[in-house]
């Protein structure tokens, strides 16, 4: 075999050689590259699903503080629930006791005033009982005489005097219809107001003046 030969043949196998490599080295490099590319992938999973974690960790906390909080306000509430309830049924108590109370003076103040007024017609019946008649005028009388001018008949007011109440310092004169039973009803009236027909003047420690339309001054005893 010529020297020029084993040189070309050498040089062949040398090149089937290099290109045995490379095509091996391209191999590896693209399963290197494949291989980079799954764990990008794969530490991008990961980032994700850490930060999920980390996410949801914090709304877990977040969620127990919350519950902690709701716990806190349901006890609180419960708390004074327990100390209304008692306060609630005392008010009831008054408030039903204060009812009873002014239906009773109600009556009271009705059957005083009717009874006043009883006492009035029997004394002016009395008085009227009492006078002598006077004697028949003579025919030589030339001057007439005076007629007595009857007394005014107290009025009896439309409404019932309930007594007397004091707010912030004022005092008013509680008053309701004949036939109420109900503190609904229950006016408070202060000196210069007026009932229907009736003006509240001046309200005295033991009586209540009033003004009333084409009658004089009117005058009720408190209860």
């Amino acid at each position: 075999m010529k020297a020029s030969t084993f040189q070309t043949l050498i040089i062949g196998l040398l090149c089937l050689a290099v290109a045995g490599l490379s095509g091996g080295l391209y191999n590896q490099y693209q399963r290197m590259a494949k291989l980079q590319s799954t764990d990008t992938q794969y530490r991008q999973t990961l980032d994700t699903l850490q930060h999920d974690s980390s996410a949801l960790k914090d709304a877990q906390e977040k969620l127990q503080y919350a519950l902690k909080d709701l716990k806190q306000m349901v006890d609180t509430s419960e708390q004074q629930a327990n100390t209304l309830d008692p306060m609630l049924d005392q008010w009831a108590q008054e408030i039903q006791e204060l009812r009873d109370g002014l239906a009773a003076r109600a009556t009271v103040a009705e059957l005083t005033a009717l009874r006043a007024h009883l006492e009035q017609v029997e004394q002016q019946f009395q008085e009227h009982k009492t006078q002598p008649s006077p004697p028949p005028p003579s025919p030589s009388a030339t001057k007439p005489k005076k007629t007595a001018r009857p007394k005014p008949v107290p009025l009896s007011p439309p409404f019932s005097v309930l007594g007397v109440e004091s707010r912030g310092g004022e005092r008013f004169l509680a008053v309701a219809p004949h036939d109420s039973r109900s503190l609904i009803d229950v006016r408070l009236l202060h000196s210069g107001e007026q009932l229907g027909a009736w003006y509240l003047k001046v309200l005295e420690p033991n009586s209540a003046i009033f003004a009333v339309a084409a009658q004089p001054d009117q005058t009720v005893h408190l209860p």
